[in-house]
């Protein structure tokens, strides 16, 4: 009689008692339609430097001599597990720090937002499957929120939802689409009034603007490699504009397009992936080169007696 399956519920357990799989091994995100094998989990490690020179305030683009060219670093780390074929359970948590090539503005860094996901396979049939995405984000410490552009984050917490629908090609090339809506939070900022459309509020409680995302991309996928190029869109539902020569405000209407190109390459457990983009048309953010690059490493989470 073969014996019981038994879970390892504990993430140190599951790392330090991995067992290898041998087939192909696909690092899978929050925004798309791959999804981890059963009792299969993926860590990723991944890093993120964003820069910019230049900004739109409202619609005007525009130099920030104050601070020079404007820096953003991220060190991800995130975890995907395979529940079943068809729903995946993804955790993340970034740690951030940002700088500045001149002025005086000091520079900040900590742990961000923790980020949860829920993804689920709805719909599979003739390559084209239709996924639904839920999850959302807490802040992990009390970092500053309204020193903006240096602040690490908007501390509100969030929850969005997602619909991602993929075709994939028997000859492996695929198209991806998603949209998403993002719901946020109030904060308290360490002030007692603040202006947002020329008004005057007495308050530290601020009601940061919710926001949407859009994105298509185009690529090709097989055992070993993932390439794909993307145009993404985000924006907020509302919110004031960066005041003629003043910083910006967690209030503003925020609103970016961006394109870039993604690689992946994992032949078996371990993996590499990079991706670079750069933002085409704003209001109200830095027009930003980002560039990318991970470690993806896959194992079993579940050891089956089994032969």
């Amino acid at each position: 009689m073969p014996k019981t399956i038994r879970t390892k519920m504990r993430l140190m357990t599951l790392i330090v008692t991995v067992m290898i799989l041998s087939r192909a091994a696909y690092a899978q995100m929050p925004n798309d339609a791959i999804y981890m094998s059963k009792n299969t989990a993926c860590l990723a490690l991944s890093y993120n430097h964003t820069s910019w020179d230049k900004y739109w305030e409202n619609k005007l683009k525009r130099e920030n001599l104050n601070i020079g060219t404007q820096t953003t670093q991220t060190a991800m780390a995130m975890l995907a597990v395979g529940v079943t074929k068809d729903f995946d359970v993804i955790v993340g948590v970034p740690y951030i720090w940002t700088q500045a090539s001149a002025g005086n503005l000091k520079w900040h860094k900590g742990f961000q937002d923790v980020s949860g996901w829920l993804k689920y396979r709805f719909f599979n049939k003739a390559g084209l499957s239709l996924n639904a995405v839920v999850g959302g984000s807490v802040p992990l410490t009390d970092y500053v929120p309204d020193f903006m552009p240096m602040s690490i984050g908007l501390r509100c917490k969030t929850a969005t939802g997602r619909l991602v629908v993929r075709y994939k090609h028997t000859s492996g090339v695929y198209v991806t689409a998603y949209s998403s809506y993002i719901f946020r939070s109030k904060i308290k900022i360490d002030r007692d009034s603040y202006l947002m459309y020329e008004k005057l509020y007495n308050t530290n409680e601020v009601s940061v603007p919710n926001a949407y995302d859009l994105s298509a991309r185009i690529g090709f996928t097989n055992k070993a490699i993932q390439t794909e190029v993307f145009a993404e869109r985000g924006a907020c539902v509302d919110g004031d504009y960066i005041r003629r020569n003043q910083m910006p405000f967690p209030t503003n209407n925020m609103k970016s397009t961006a394109v870039g190109w993604y690689g992946k390459f994992q032949p078996k457990n371990l993996g590499f992936n990079a991706r670079v983009s750069y933002v085409v048309d704003g209001e109200n953010v830095g027009q930003a080169m980002s560039y990318q690059a991970g470690v993806l490493y896959q194992f079993g989470y579940i050891k089956s007696g089994k032969k």
